[in-house]
């Protein structure tokens, strides 16, 4: 959680920032915590970030494209150098919110940085397995505007979270929600779930799309407005519809496959969709024992979303030994990319690491 300093540190940037750009991870918790910040100030525009494993600098040009006077950083666990020089060179301030172990790396001074499990670490450093809250739920301590009670769920339970206010929402919107203290169930089979998914698959469109489903959402105030398809949301509905039929294909494939497998589900796909994050959170919901590695090939590298207890460990271990290997994430749920031809490699080393226990 943010300290209540914090909480008013972020308000009072958001106050004195008259043209802010809000960039964000390009997923369901990015999307919503630059849902939540705008909407409470009214001003700004956001673009999604879908340079891994960094923002990197090119994205700055949008600071210059849109005359923006602040910059929020949202969900992205690590910045490049060049991208703060960039900011210093042109004295544009930052504004920093994650919930990501980065490592260690320093994050410069002129940075207004604020870390959910950098503030739980600072209380107990001694604690392990620590999990901080998403930054879609770091956002809404910011806001508390009641109408987008709905918003911070969305992207809490779909940062596999499972918020302190969602029995409020439970009140309001029970014909949307589930008891229960699972967030993939409440993902998986819930009203509100469907909207995360709605999110997770239109975040993923071509950005002319992008934005037009950013434009809608800064406008809805219900979740009733997301789920019922509209001549403002119709592309939105058509992406959804697309994408989920043919990731439903891929993910029977999926399932044949962990039917197959013992600690370790490692399935490779191709195709034109990008779907490794989504299908490994789903694989891991339906097989919750095993170590889910979902690998799409992307010609020359393999982009790996990898599920499971303590999978961070072993990832950022092996991707020290590959050549341009990269990775990051949570303690349960990573990222990583690897050369084509390192993915046997990749995938032998988290099989060992696991077979060994």
């Amino acid at each position: 959680m943010l300290t209540k300093k914090q909480i008013q540190e972020i308000r009072d940037h958001l106050d004195l920032a008259q043209n802010p750009l809000f960039l964000f991870d390009n997923d369901v918790d990015g999307l919503c915590s630059f849902l939540l910040l705008q909407k409470y100030s009214g001003k700004g525009k956001g673009f999604p970030i879908k340079s891994y494993p960094d923002l990197t600098l090119d994205y700055f040009r949008k600071v210059h494209e849109l005359g923006c006077d602040y910059i929020f950083i949202l969900d992205k666990p690590i910045v490049s150098d060049e991208f703060f020089e960039e900011a210093n060179k042109f004295n544009i301030p930052i504004v920093w919110i994650d919930h990501h172990d980065n490592d260690g790396k320093p994050v410069p001074k002129s940075v207004n940085y604020y870390n959910s499990l950098v503030n739980i670490k600072k209380k107990n450093p001694l604690k392990k397995n620590i999990f901080a809250e998403p930054t879609t739920y770091l956002c809404y301590q910011v806001s508390q505007k009641k109408e987008d009670l709905w918003l911070a769920v969305v992207g809490s339970v779909a940062d596999k979270f499972v918020p302190d206010f969602y029995s409020k929402f439970q009140k309001e919107y029970p014909e949307l929600a589930i008891k229960t203290k699972d967030a993939f169930e409440i993902f998986y089979r819930s009203g509100i779930g469907k909207i995360a998914q709605i999110f997770s698959f239109g975040i993923k469109d071509r950005i002319t799309n992008v934005i037009q489903m950013m434009k809608f959402l800064m406008k809805a105030k219900y979740p009733y407005q997301v789920l019922e398809e509209t001549k403002e949301n119709k592309q939105m509905h058509y992406r959804y519809n697309y994408i989920n039929s043919k990731y439903q294909k891929i993910l029977d494939r999926a399932i044949e496959v962990g039917k197959k497998s013992d600690k370790v589900l490692f399935f490779k796909f191709g195709g034109e969709l990008s779907m490794a994050g989504d299908l490994s959170n789903e694989l891991s919901f339906i097989f919750p024992k095993k170590i889910i590695i979902a690998a799409y090939s992307a010609g020359i590298k393999v982009n790996i979303s990898l599920r499971g207890k303590n999978v961070r460990t072993p990832v950022l271990e092996i991707i020290k030994k590959l050549e341009n290997a990269t990775g990051g994430g949570h303690r349960d749920a990573v990222g990583a990319t690897v050369r084509t031809e390192d993915i046997d490699e990749f995938k032998k080393y988290i099989e060992k690491f696991y077979n060994k226990e």
